[in-house]
């Protein structure tokens, strides 16, 4: 039973840096605050991803934590999807969508066609997706339908609007 306990609450260490978070056990289950939300939401194997990630994102390349959207509705082909976070600019035009995995989800092509098209709805100028091991980045030139893998995630102040 211990053993259980455990492993349920084992979380995965990710190529990021470490961070700090505030937890809480309800039902048997593990949560975790999240600053963006206000709310202690479940802590999946996704949802660790994205809580470290962002809190890089905030941290070290110096997003503002008010321009960050969590779990952003969309509109594609009537249906509505949720960009598991979305990067406004100051003047809140949308500029970055990102999508998360577990660590043990393989970052393919069909995570690749899932975030595209999320970006035919919001027309960003960067994707990007992380299953907190690896980290991709592509900056898209919508006029010319090309793309351009980076080699490192840009700081806010380098996103382009």
């Amino acid at each position: 039973m211990l053993y259980l306990l455990f492993t349920c609450f084992y979380m995965r260490i990710l190529n990021l840096p470490s961070y700090d978070f505030r937890f809480r056990i309800t039902g048997g289950k593990q949560y975790i605050f999240d600053e963006i939300r206000k709310k202690y939401v479940m802590n999946t194997p996704e949802e660790w991803v994205r809580q470290n990630f962002i809190r890089y994102l905030i941290v070290v390349k110096r997003y503002p934590e008010a321009l960050i959207s969590i779990e952003h509705e969309i509109s594609l082909n009537r249906m509505s999807k949720r960009c598991d976070a979305v990067i406004h600019s100051k003047s809140g035009n949308p500029l970055m969508i990102l999508e998360f995995k577990a660590p043990d989800v393989s970052v393919g092509q069909p995570v690749f066609d899932q975030i595209v098209r999320y970006n035919l709805a919001l027309k960003v100028n960067f994707l990007l997706i992380s299953n907190g091991l690896k980290h991709y980045c592509c900056k898209i030139d919508i006029q010319n339908k090309d793309y351009a893998f980076l080699h490192a995630i840009p700081d806010y102040n380098d996103l382009s609007e």
